[in-house]
């Protein structure tokens, strides 16, 4: 029992789940510059109130990826700047030498 509209709900099903999917593939492709920009325009699309419900829900779940991704670089850097940061006489104060890992 298939209606009309079968075909076409299905393929904008399927539209929907690869928009989905395809930010998740690319944002570990992202530098942090570019995951910040993206998060940026998001929130500048969702302040300014002119989005449909459909898509603001949408525009805040790929603004939570991006954050989560933004986050995780910053963390990786603060972890590869601790490894780093030698005192004044040029020992290293981190938890242990760059690459030691």
């Amino acid at each position: 029992m298939s209606s009309a509209l079968d075909p076409v709900d299905r393929g904008g099903q399927c539209r929907r789940m690869a928009e989905e999917n395809t930010p998740q593939k690319d944002l570990s492709q992202l530098s942090f510059e570019d995951a910040l920009r993206a998060l940026e325009s998001i929130v500048r699309r969702l302040e300014s109130g002119d989005v449909p419900l459909d898509e603001s829900i949408s525009l805040y779940a790929q603004g939570e990826e991006l954050r989560k991704r933004c986050t995780e670089r910053l963390q990786a850097a603060e972890a590869r700047i601790s490894k780093l940061t030698v005192d004044a006489g040029g020992a290293i104060t981190g938890a242990q030498p760059f690459g030691a890992d």
